[in-house]
């Protein structure tokens, strides 16, 4: 595939936002991978790397990795031959700084952001979404103990065991969306400014729901290239 041909999408929006969802729906319909920085730095912590060790004070606390970390971990990852087709950037760029290091680094390649959706979800709806998540250890599923609950309080339907990630409560989300709040959604600006910036309104909705918004206006956009 040619590099002007190539799909890239970066995915904006609160924590909780629902946007890893859609963009696993989004790789497959359109056959292109998806980068998650909040992935690659649990993946990082888990393997006690360097750059594990650096993140985790500042994941732990609920504040922003620095950008010089995450910067890194993108310009590397676009790099593999898995990225060929084009990618989905699920949870980067977070600030300026680093969109600005996004441009660039896309324009050393001749390669350009096709969208950005921008996933508006208000604060009370999505302290309730976080606080409620539970993971399997075995499988990775994800349940909630109020919107899908597993089937029962502690296992999973494989029969691993439930865990809350230990970031997920109140304190940790409110401050995770203060740091949100006041580093991200200048970005909502920048993009608009260059016109590739779609809202998608997530706040109330259903997972389908959303999901038809997105594909709504990705059918706009792929139906230009």
């Amino acid at each position: 595939m040619d590099a002007e041909k190539r799909l890239i999408l970066v995915l904006m929006g609160p924590p909780g936002c629902g946007k890893g969802t859609q963009a696993k729906m989004l790789t497959e319909t359109f056959g292109i991978r998806q980068i998650s920085t909040g992935d690659m730095l649990r993946e990082a912590r888990a393997a006690d790397s360097e750059i594990g060790r650096r993140s985790s004070v500042f994941m732990d606390a609920g504040t922003m990795v620095p950008d010089e970390i995450v910067i890194d971990l993108v310009a590397m990852r676009i790099q593999n031959r898995d990225c060929a087709g084009g990618f989905i950037l699920d949870g980067f760029p977070r600030t300026l700084a680093q969109a600005q290091a996004l441009d660039e680094m896309l324009g050393h390649r001749k390669l350009a952001i096709g969208q950005v959706l921008f996933f508006d979800v208000p604060d009370e709806e999505i302290v309730v979404r976080i606080t409620g998540r539970v993971s399997c250890v075995l499988c990775g599923k994800i349940y909630h103990t109020t919107f899908n609950p597993p089937p029962t309080a502690d296992t999973c339907a494989c029969g691993g065991y439930l865990l809350q990630r230990p970031d997920d409560n109140v304190t940790t989300v409110t401050s995770r969306l203060a740091a949100y709040r006041e580093s991200t959604e200048p970005l909502v600006r920048y993009y608009t400014d260059k016109g590739i910036l779609a809202t998608i309104h997530g706040g109330g909705s259903t997972i389908e729901q959303v999901s038809g918004r997105v594909m709504e206006r990705m059918a706009a956009i792929t139906g230009a290239r």
